[in-house]
């Protein structure tokens, strides 16, 4: 699955899309200009269980940490997997 992502400096997104369409999301808005608001994740059902939203969030951990940025896990499922997964909380 292949992760991409837009920015436009004000908010952004990690995605997965498939035949021009996306099929998986997770946004974010930033807060200044080191730190970012994750805020809604959404995986169409063709991906349930395939672990699209984790890989979308290890994704956006991997941004942060290259670019020394702290996120703000507001989403429901990305604060969920923040709880869960102490490798990310450096990020936090």
């Amino acid at each position: 699955m292949e992760i991409l992502q837009e920015d436009n400096a004000k908010k952004g997104s990690f995605y997965i899309e498939q035949n021009n369409q996306r099929i998986a999301e997770m946004t974010y808005v930033w807060v200044g200009t080191d730190r970012f608001i994750i805020d809604h994740t959404e995986v169409n059902d063709s991906l349930k269980g395939l672990g699209a939203g984790k890989q979308m969030l290890t994704k956006a951990v991997d941004f942060a940490r290259e670019k020394h940025l702290k996120i703000i896990p507001l989403c429901p499922f990305a604060k969920s997997v923040f709880d869960k997964v102490d490798a990310f909380k450096d990020v936090l």
